[in-house]
């Protein structure tokens, strides 16, 4: 006897139903009581991996019907969480009709797309007013005219945070019309000493608007003194691997270059360990406020797929058995449509393809309730506002 569609368990609808297009997943929603009524289950939720299809689509194309999903009942409305979190700012801004959510709801898409520091346009408003006033008209919008235009009218000043070698970190800022990472830690490196050596970048981790870059130098010091435990720190959380057959593999291709710096050191490296042996699964949890992109979808564990390039080394040591030594940068870069997209010749989502080329001028300002967010097993000693030693 064949069994109906109406005859299986409302699980296996529901799995059914979530492989369908959202344009096929509304008419089939309407066709019986029972795919309303399924549909319309917020715990059996066939539409999460439809909506999820369209925001993660690579090419940014969407299907139609998104637009103006708000408007139909047999969706569940927790899905707007993820739809605002994810979706890109000028479709979110331009295209989509938004629905009506309470004020937790939106709270949670605030919490879930923007960095902690981002809270401060708030101001005494409600969460909804946040995003949907403050945010689509003034965030989001803000972040879509940035990563488009050089305009610096709505943030005069960039903040970023150096962490020093002594384990304090400063918070300073910088002109946002004139601001460059590069250039910053040029003056940083002159001030240092380390002018001679190469400055290199890593990308921390992705999230939907902005994108945190660590500018540093690699070298093989003769002894500890210059070396930023800090630096290695913040990059590799202590205790996280990246995995015994990605390292071989990382290791492999990051020995075959080296600064000139090389000659100068010593046979035997200088190690720096960190007195943690614990499971790290006991210790650290993923991300989720703010939420990271799909490529750093686990971190601060390792995201495998290409795009997460912390562990560019193995143990102690990065590429070339080096280490982290003097100050570090850290950044908030803005995405914008070109960000991602390669500029040159060299390794793709690291050193110079990080900051040099189209969609890579524009930055926000970066917070210490961001960097500890990011980095909430960083111990810093001292957190200095501007410049000096906090004495």
């Amino acid at each position: 006897m064949a069994t109906t569609l109406e005859a299986l368990p409302v699980e296996l609808v529901a799995d059914i139903l979530s492989e369908l297009d959202l344009t096929s997943l509304v008419t089939v929603s309407y066709l019986s009581r029972r795919l309303r009524a399924v549909a319309s289950e917020p715990s059996l939720n066939p539409w999460r991996k439809p909506i999820l299809r369209n925001l993660l689509n690579p090419n940014g194309e969407h299907e139609p019907t998104l637009r103006h999903l708000s408007v139909r009942q047999t969706v569940p409305r927790h899905n707007w969480v993820e739809i605002l979190t994810f979706g890109r700012a000028e479709y979110l801004l331009f295209e989509m009709t938004l629905p009506n959510l309470k004020e937790e709801e939106w709270e949670e898409c605030f919490l879930r797309r923007f960095l902690p520091g981002w809270v401060k346009w708030k101001k005494e408003g409600t969460w909804k007013a946040a995003f949907l006033k403050a945010c689509l008209c003034r965030i989001l919008h803000r972040v879509y005219h940035r990563s488009h235009s050089s305009c610096t009218a709505e943030e005069a000043w960039t903040h970023y945070i150096v962490l020093n070698r002594n384990g304090s970190a400063n918070l300073l800022d910088a002109s946002s019309r004139n601001y460059n990472p590069l250039t910053v830690f040029h003056e940083i490196k002159l001030q240092n000493n380390l002018a001679h050596l190469m400055t290199h970048a890593r990308l921390v981790v992705e999230f939907k608007d902005v994108r945190i870059i660590a500018l540093g130098v690699l070298s093989k010091p003769r002894s500890s003194f210059s070396i930023n435990s800090n630096a290695r720190l913040f990059l590799h959380p202590p205790g996280i691997t990246k995995g015994e057959e990605e390292a071989a593999v990382s290791s492999d291709a990051a020995s075959e270059g080296s600064d000139t710096s090389s000659q100068y050191a010593l046979d035997a490296p200088v190690t720096v360990r960190h007195p943690l042996a614990r499971n790290p699964k006991d210790i650290y949890r993923e991300l989720t406020h703010p939420l990271p992109s799909r490529c750093h979808a686990r971190y601060p564990f390792y995201t495998p797929g290409g795009e997460d390039k912390r562990w560019l080394g193995t143990e102690d040591l990065e590429e070339g058995g080096r280490q982290w030594v003097g100050p570090m940068l850290i950044t908030a870069q803005l995405i914008g449509a070109q960000t991602k997209e390669p500029a040159g010749d060299g390794p793709p989502l690291q050193d110079l393809d990080l900051l040099v080329g189209p969609g890579r001028s524009q930055y926000a300002s970066l917070s210490w309730a961001d960097l500890a967010v990011i980095a909430p097993w960083l111990e810093l000693g001292q957190k200095v506002n501007g410049i000096g030693l906090g004495h």
